[in-house]
């Protein structure tokens, strides 16, 4: 039995365009897909190769067994594509951020049996996870519905699976946080003994990055509402309130008064 392990330059324009719009990195998405199989396959599906003829040709169903909402359909194809080859057949009902009901046909393909089962489990594990994300996601959004809270991210990510968990945080409806440590300053309680205080913080990070162009984003967070009131004196314009109970949130809105833009994070 053998695998397609189709190159990454004849995949599909339009599967590769439709990453990169996506906030994907094409290249990225392969390589991590190159990566499951091996890990899954090194060498082939000996049970598979035993008990079905390979020439054997099938179709198989991907069907969502409760309510969620669908992330990760192109890179499920990805790997059907990479395993199967030029000649996999690849259907997809339903669009990334789709809210599903139960026995939702969500993706189709139709190709070489042995090589449908090779690529099933990586791909359900990009899908399943995703949706798991974006569905979860999309909780938080309906139960904010109307507030004008927005739900965020972190960088509390799978390794290695950040940009594809913050695109399935988009497909449920949030909106991501930082990609990385290099993207925004976020001023946490270390940086601030360091520094000698929260104001003293701010400021480093201002002077230190004052003629950066694009200009760094500065968000400070606080854990008490005296640090709050300090930092939007000193012209903070992004504040995170850490571990703060709904009274204190509600004070910290009362006193920034439009200010700053705020975050909650924690219990």
């Amino acid at each position: 039995m053998s695998i397609a392990r189709l190159p990454y330059a004849e995949l599909p324009a339009a599967l590769v365009e439709e990453l990169r719009a996506s906030g994907l990195n094409p290249e990225h998405v392969f390589a991590d897909v190159v990566r499951a199989i091996d890990e899954d396959v090194p060498t082939e599906d000996v049970t598979s190769a035993a008990t079905i003829s390979a020439d054997q040709l099938g179709t198989a169903d991907f069907v969502n067994r409760e309510e969620g909402t669908v992330a990760g359909l192109a890179v499920a194809e990805l790997v059907f594509r990479y395993v199967v080859g030029a000649d996999a057949v690849v259907e997809r009902p339903v669009a990334d951020g789709t809210a599903l009901a139960p026995g939702t046909t969500v993706l189709t393909v139709t190709g070489p049996v042995q090589q449908l089962l090779v690529a099933e489990r990586t791909a359900l594990n990009f899908l399943c996870h995703l949706s798991g994300v974006a569905t979860d996601t999309a909780r938080w959004v309906a139960a904010l519905a109307g507030t004008g809270a927005r739900v965020r991210d972190t960088r509390k990510t799978t390794p290695g699976w950040r940009l594809l968990e913050k695109y399935a945080v988009r497909c449920g409806g949030g909106v991501n946080h930082r990609g990385s440590l290099s993207d925004q300053a976020l001023i946490k309680d270390n940086h601030v003994l360091a520094a000698g205080g929260v104001v003293a913080a701010f400021r480093a990070v201002q002077e230190r990055y004052a003629d950066a162009q694009p200009p760094v984003p500065i968000q400070v967070e606080v854990d008490s509402l005296e640090q709050l009131v300090e930092v939007l004196d000193a012209g903070a314009d992004q504040v995170l309130l850490d571990n703060m109970d709904p009274d204190q949130m509600r004070e910290a809105v009362r006193l920034t008064a439009g200010r700053a833009t705020l975050e909650a994070s924690g219990a």
